[in-house]
């Protein structure tokens, strides 16, 4: 019988477990919304702000010997408020970070992991507010162009129609033609994927062959233009969505989101923080840990309805 070390005969000084010196990381997609916002920064106090807006001058006809009519432009206000106040907290003990091997990458990530969970948050409410800017079940209709409607595509999925159709409903409302963006779901990128057609926008011919071996998507935004409009992808947009538009429903539905982010006064959303996320950590003696806490205060809303159209698809169609 072999009297050397052996697997069998020498179970203490082998490890039935190894950890690894590393901590596995989640994967996180990119988070863009906030470009696309008008963000306002001059808050001096209170938690609602009001912009007064101007409305059109008005002509009539001249008769001779008739005096002038001089008339007022109308005018209103637009509000929003800072409707939300979130914050990220994690703590560590004195004693998890004597007996952690661990416990110094758990401390590194507090702050980085509490800030980007803020602004996920943000990023869901930017979308959020876009979409609840509009009239549900409705087809939001501005200069006689639909505003919102379901998708014509096989059974409610996106169809390249819709997107001139989004790029005439933009235009029949005087929205600036520039810099358009449709802000989509996985869902919706998967079916242009799969759109045999859309190798008719493709040109030169080359590229087609580049699609179909690199993918359509590189990160969060397609390589091509679809009718104009620069096409980005994004977990966060609105979903769970059940409406009836114009006798054409979703029960699964997802909110897509087109319009012009021309800079300045034309960008769709406006908002801004009240606190930006702010970082704080202190050591509590009376329970011996170390806490952080990452803090703000937020607000958004859809500011101009006619830079908006949103294409409700079914998510359940991907097979």
């Amino acid at each position: 019988m072999a009297s050397g070390f052996t697997v069998a005969t020498n179970e203490h000084l082998i490890r039935d477990e190894v950890w690894s010196k590393q901590l596995k990381q989640l994967l996180l997609d990119d988070l863009f919304a906030t470009k696309f916002v008008r963000i306002l920064s001059d808050f001096p106090d209170g938690t609602v702000f009001t912009i007064p807006s101007l409305g059109e001058a008005e002509t009539a006809d001249f008769a001779e010997g008739q005096a002038v009519l001089y008339n007022k432009m109308d005018t209103g206000e637009f509000q929003f408020s800072f409707d939300q106040y979130k914050y990220s907290a994690n703590s560590i003990s004195e004693k998890f970070k004597r007996d952690s091997y661990y416990s110094s990458d758990v401390l590194a990530a507090f702050s980085p992991r509490q800030h980007r969970s803020i602004m996920e948050g943000v990023e869901t409410r930017i979308f959020d507010r876009a979409n609840a800017g509009q009239t549900a079940s409705n087809l939001n209709v501005i200069n006689e162009a639909n505003h919102r409607f379901v998708g014509s595509g096989t059974s409610e999925t996106i169809a390249l129609k819709d997107f001139a159709q989004a790029h005439y409903a933009l235009s029949k409302a005087n929205v600036p033609m520039t810099n358009l963006v449709a802000v989509v779901d996985p869902t919706v990128a998967y079916t242009l994927q799969t759109q045999t057609n859309i190798v008719n926008l493709l040109t030169p011919t080359p590229m087609w062959d580049q699609v179909v071996r690199d993918n359509l998507v590189t990160g969060m935004k397609f390589r091509f233009n679809i009718y104009g409009f620069d096409v980005y992808v994004s977990n966060y947009l609105p979903r769970g969505i059940v409406e009836t538009i114009n006798a054409k429903s979703v029960t699964v539905g997802v909110a897509n989101l087109f319009f012009s982010a021309a800079p300045g006064d034309t960008l769709p959303i406006i908002g801004g923080f009240r606190q930006m996320p702010t970082v704080y950590s202190e050591f509590n003696k009376d329970l011996q840990q170390t806490e952080y806490l990452t803090m703000t205060e937020y607000g958004f809303k859809l500011y101009r309805p006619e830079n908006m159209v949103v294409i409700l698809t079914d998510t359940d169609q991907v097979v």
